[in-house]
Formats: structure tokens, C-alpha cells, sequence
């Protein structure tokens, strides 16, 4: 497989044909008519909150950064704990998935953020990166451009780039970001765990990566936008990260 070739952040987010990856179009990065709805008023906390958040997805991955240097040696150290990694470059990247034996490659589309979010990711359900039985002992999927691929759907689906959301699902997400700073990441992971249920629920092939893509974020909307949920802990799909 050939390594992914990644577009600028700013490009895929304004909704390009750009592909990130043999056969991997970035399908969560596609404009709605439904994005010219009226923007929502924030309250003082979420608006400030938002902004944190959005300064975070300005930072731009830089492999000669130290902070990004140990944040991906992190990466690795909480996927395999006891396997000493040999380098930033090294053909041991594919032993977790990565399509390259340098993983900064692919991260230089998806901005430091999608490093940030595999981390928060692999520290805290870490079982997904360690797949060594059944149906979960071989990648089905590359494992970078679906993390990728998942910072970029939240953030478009989430209208996180505008000064305000203009949908109901961003408006509601902005509710959990007021009450929790991590609630970008706690999201993340969900949308991981689900969209890997998805996959193995599916039977799906290499090819069938945008269709299970497509499918995680309509399951998502739909929970977001459930009467009654007033915390990603109540998500119906929040249970799949104790699986």
C-alpha cells in the first residue's frame, strides 16, 4: 500500500475532492446545504471553550517541534508498552497500523490536533491499538488515515471553524464542551469505537472504508440530536468504549 498522501487541513475542511489515501476519499469533508442554517447564540463559557478549541486546530503538525516529537513517541509508548521504539522513522509505524514508516507524513494534513486526539485515544482505550485476536488481529482498515479522516468529519460536522455553530448538532456539542474541556476528545473516541463496530458489524473491505465512514456519522447525528441527552456519557454509542 502506498503511503497516504495528505492535503492541508484548510483544504480538505473547505470540502476539495482531495483523497487521503489510495482509494480513501476524505468523505466526512463534504459541504451541506444544511451549513447556511442560522447560526445559535453561546453562552460566555461555550464560546470561550470554543475558541481554546479552535486555537488547537490551527496548530499545525512540525516533526522538528520537540513537544510533537515526544507526543508521537507517547503515542507509541502507550500502544506498546514494552517494545522500545527505535526511531521517529521506523518500519515498526506499521505494527500499528500506520501505511508508512514515518507516521508524521500523515499527520501533516490532519494538523497536530489529530495526533492529540489518537494520543488522548491510546492512553485511554488503548485495546483498539493492540489488536491481536480475531477479527481484530489484522488491520482491515489504515489505521492513520481513520483517525485522520475522524478529526476531520468532527470538525466539519461539528461546524467547529465557524464563530458560531450553524447546526443543531453544533450547537449541542457545544453544551458538552462548556461542562468539559476533553469533550472534543472523549467525542473522538467514541466516533472510533463506533466507527470500528461499523466496520466489523459491516464485513466491510479496504473499500468500503467511505460507506462505513458515511454510516458513523449519520449513527452519530442521530444520538446527538436524541431528547433528553445532556452529556456524551449518555450517548447510546458511549458504551462501545468498555467494549
Amino acid at each position: 500500500m502506498s503511503s497516504a498522501i495528505l492535503v492541508c487541513c484548510a483544504e480538505v475542511v473547505a470540502g476539495s475532492a482531495a483523497w487521503l489515501g489510495r482509494g480513501l476519499s476524505c468523505v466526512c469533508a463534504q459541504r451541506r446545504e444544511s451549513d447556511a442554517r442560522p447560526s445559535f447564540d453561546l453562552t460566555p463559557g461555550q464560546e470561550e471553550r470554543l475558541q481554546r478549541l479552535q486555537s488547537r486546530l490551527d496548530v499545525s503538525y512540525d516533526c522538528s517541534i520537540p513537544e510533537h516529537q515526544e507526543a508521537l513517541r507517547a503515542l507509541w509508548n502507550a500502544a506498546f508498552p514494552e517494545v522500545e521504539l527505535r526511531g521517529l522513522i521506523s518500519e515498526q509505524w506499521k505494527d500499528m497500523g500506520w501505511q508508512g514508516k514515518d507516521p508524521s507524513t500523515d499527520f501533516r494534513g490532519g494538523g497536530f490536533i489529530s495526533l492529540e486526539n489518537l494520543l488522548f485515544f491510546a492512553k485511554n482505550f488503548p485495546d483498539l491499538l493492540q489488536k491481536q485476536e480475531g477479527d481484530r488481529s489484522v488491520w482491515e482498515y489504515p489505521f492513520a488515515v481513520a483517525g485522520v479522516n475522524i478529526t476531520f468529519m468532527l470538525i466539519q460536522m461539528l461546524d467547529l471553524e465557524a464563530v458560531k455553530p450553524r447546526t443543531l448538532v453544533g450547537a449541542t456539542f457545544l453544551k458538552f464542551l462548556a461542562e468539559s474541556e476533553s469533550a472534543f476528545d472523549l467525542l473522538y473516541c467514541i466516533t472510533f469505537k463506533l466507527m470500528d463496530h461499523q466496520w466489523l458489524s459491516m464485513r466491510a473491505s479496504y473499500m468500503d472504508f467511505n460507506a462505513v465512514m458515511k454510516s458513523t456519522r449519520r449513527q452519530l447525528e442521530q444520538e446527538l440530536l436524541l431528547e433528553d441527552i445532556t452529556s456524551l456519557e449518555q450517548l447510546p454509542s458511549y458504551g462501545l468504549l468498555s467494549q
